[in-house]
């Protein structure tokens, strides 16, 4: 079953052009089942290639999924056309009545920056409030994880002396959660960051459980025992050459980057990246949407509290 997105956003055709099963809503508007419903607040500043990363792992599920893609604030956007963003996303005040089966928040280039100092964090608070009341279950990824555990739990994130960036090996160790179903033991995920929850001050709270980590990332996927959150700390989304894009930034901003580890063949940024990482990035959106949404999710969201 497709996912169900505007007929007009950029990311459709570039779906269809990979063999993608994407539904438009005119065509979809036609079948009487109940869609999912999964909201995308974007903090990225390359919004257009997020979704596409984002839209791609969601529609690998046998759901019906109505996508509304969500703005934080009405500042304009460096990196995204304004009339996509006038086109194709709604504010927080235009969506904030509605129930979603799920909602998915983005990470952003907030690296060293205090919470506080965001010029969003009072917004984001009030959607990260709006969301434990009003969404079945909410993905964190990257800074939005650390910073819902901020909010939510007051645990502060240490910065790292130098960037976690790369792809690293996690080990699954929660066999048994249904988050973890299909993985194998040890898999690849990307990660570019600077902060770091400890994995102790996950572990010290009886909520939540530590599903996959490693010693180099520390936790990678953690969730609430009653799924309604879910805290993935790297970016199973990106692209083969989203990290290659972002060393070729620095470079070209005199950064003097290193190497992304476990990425370029032979360690060669003039070779093509080895992609280890999409079928465990795939599988982890498919069992979210279907055990974490799906299978919990009231069939009448007007009951979700």
């Amino acid at each position: 079953m497709p996912i169900r997105i505007p007929v007009d956003l950029p990311a459709l055709g570039i779906l269809d052009s990979e063999n993608i099963f994407a539904m438009d809503m005119e065509r979809a508007s036609n079948q009487d089942i109940r869609p999912m419903e999964v909201g995308i607040l974007n903090l990225m500043p390359n919004k257009i290639e997020t979704e596409v990363q984002i839209l791609r792992l969601l529609s690998n599920t046998p759901l019906q999924i109505n996508i509304d893609l969500i703005r934080i604030d009405n500042q304009l956007s460096k990196n995204t056309p304004q009339s996509h963003m006038d086109d194709f996303y709604k504010g927080f005040s235009q969506i904030k009545h509605k129930k979603y089966d799920g909602l998915i928040i983005t990470g952003a280039p907030l690296g060293f920056m205090a919470y506080e100092d965001v010029k969003y964090w009072s917004d984001m608070q009030e959607i990260l409030d709006w969301a434990k009341a009003n969404v079945q279950s909410t993905l964190y990824l990257c800074w939005a994880a650390h910073a819902a555990m901020y909010h939510f739990y007051g645990q502060m994130r240490e910065l790292r002396q130098d960037k976690l960036f790369g792809v690293y090996q996690h080990q699954v160790l929660a066999p048994t959660n249904e988050l973890m179903r299909g993985f194998d033991p040890v898999f690849n995920a990307p990660h570019s960051r600077f902060g770091n929850v400890p994995q102790a001050a996950y572990e010290r709270i009886p909520d939540i459980d530590v599903l996959a980590a490693s010693a180099e990332t520390g936790t990678y996927i953690a969730a609430t025992k009653d799924k309604r959150h879910v805290f993935v700390t790297g970016h199973p989304e990106y692209d083969a050459n989203t990290l290659a894009d972002e060393y070729a930034r620095d470079c070209a901003n005199g950064q003097e980057p290193a190497l992304p580890v476990n990425y370029f063949i032979n360690d060669d940024p003039t070779q093509a990246p080895l992609v280890s990482w999409r079928s465990h990035g795939t599988l982890l959106y498919t069992n979210w949407l279907n055990y974490y949404v799906y299978q919990t999710t009231p069939y009448d969201l007007t009951t979700l509290s």
